[in-house]
């Protein structure tokens, strides 16, 4: 354990910082399995809505810093292009 107050604090902000990263990777982790749940119910137009909210928040999590910017794109990319192959 840390002596230190500024190391006390890090710990305290660090474990704050991930618990904030770790909810918003399990929305990221939520909406794509929406979008995958449409898809094997071959549902296009839900996919379709699904992939428009998990687009959204794939975005706010690349915005915020939880994804980098190339793993965001891959990922909504990924998602357009498996509702792409349904039709």
């Amino acid at each position: 354990m840390a002596n230190i107050k500024s190391a006390k604090k890090r710990i305290l902000v660090n474990n704050a910082k991930a618990d904030r990263n770790k909810a918003i990777k399990s929305g990221v982790k939520t909406a794509v399995k929406k979008v995958n749940a449409a898809i094997e119910a071959n549902d296009k137009a839900a996919a379709s809505a699904a992939l428009l909210a998990a687009t959204s928040v794939i975005d706010k999590a690349s915005t915020k810093g939880v994804y980098h910017k190339n793993t965001a794109s891959r990922k909504v990319s990924r998602l357009a292009q498996a509702i792409n192959k349904m039709a």
